[in-house]
């Protein structure tokens, strides 16, 4: 099976998309992506979207994405509205100018740093046609850096910050997972894989709850950052994080606010320390 999800999201509303902008000028649209829109254009129409939404809304026959997201996280997305904007949002990915930083709630309770780094491959045992797994060094197989900072540990979860040094596909979701601490609300790279497949076919099922967490996995992308020229585009936590971090975890506003700014202070590409 492919990833393409069988059931039709939500059509975008043109009043919630303008809530999405973070910033715009004659060169950028950056938005705050909802978990549950895919990035890419969809065969169901240009507001299943978001560069389709975008091109609606800036009335452009194009648009660029320079930074993309997994349907299912939410978070920073930066779209340029010339080539030359994208050329350079995309190189500063490329050559590690640009930064992008995410907050997650892993299962369990991660003690340490974790600078995670491997080899990615197609997963040969799953009927997910895209899943990939963490492989030996290949022909085909991608180098993967991931590096996991633990802000707090509380009932049996672990919020923290994210921060990686290559943009594989899944990358976050898989190295989660290869570290025993799968990310919540994980349905592909979680407890189990045929939950992802019964949500491809049917659709989410509320005894799923329980089991996951949350309806989608718990990845948000912060914020996005040119170290070069200082420009930085931050996301607000989103609705169903803090529901989770305040119900599940336990966590006062205060609590939240104050892990979310040390998660924004952090600089640990280069080292970890433990």
């Amino acid at each position: 099976m492919n990833e393409s999800i069988s059931l039709d999201a939500p059509i975008v509303d043109i009043e919630d998309f303008q809530k999405w902008i973070l910033y715009e000028d004659d060169s950028l649209l950056v938005l705050n992506k909802p978990g549950w829109l895919v990035c890419h254009p969809s065969k169901n129409g240009p507001w299943s979207s978001l560069v389709g939404a975008a091109k609606e809304y800036l009335q452009l026959e194009t648009v660029h994405l320079a930074s993309r997201l997994d349907r299912e996280t939410s978070g920073v997305v930066l779209l340029a509205k010339h080539k030359k904007a994208a050329s350079h949002w995309q190189k500063g990915i490329e050559f590690k100018t640009v930064r992008r930083n995410y907050l997650a709630i892993l299962d369990g309770h991660l003690t340490d740093n974790r600078h995670v780094s491997t080899y990615l491959g197609k997963d040969p045992y799953s009927e997910v046609y895209v899943k990939q797994r963490v492989t030996e060094n290949s022909r085909k197989a991608k180098y993967a850096e991931t590096f996991f900072y633990p802000l707090v540990r509380r009932g049996g979860y672990t919020f923290c910050s994210v921060g990686t040094q290559t943009g594989r596909k899944h990358q976050i979701r898989i190295h989660a997972q290869w570290i025993n601490h799968s990310l919540v609300g994980e349905k592909l790279y979680g407890k189990n894989e045929q939950i992802y497949l019964d949500f491809c076919q049917s659709g989410w099922k509320e005894e799923w709850l329980d089991l996951l967490g949350m309806c989608r996995q718990a990845l948000h992308g912060r914020y996005l950052k040119d170290t070069d020229k200082g420009d930085c585009f931050s996301a607000p936590l989103p609705e169903d994080f803090e529901t989770f971090l305040r119900s599940r975890m336990k966590l006062s506003f205060k609590e939240i606010q104050k892990y979310v700014s040390l998660a924004d202070s952090l600089t640990f590409y280069d080292k970890v320390e433990n």
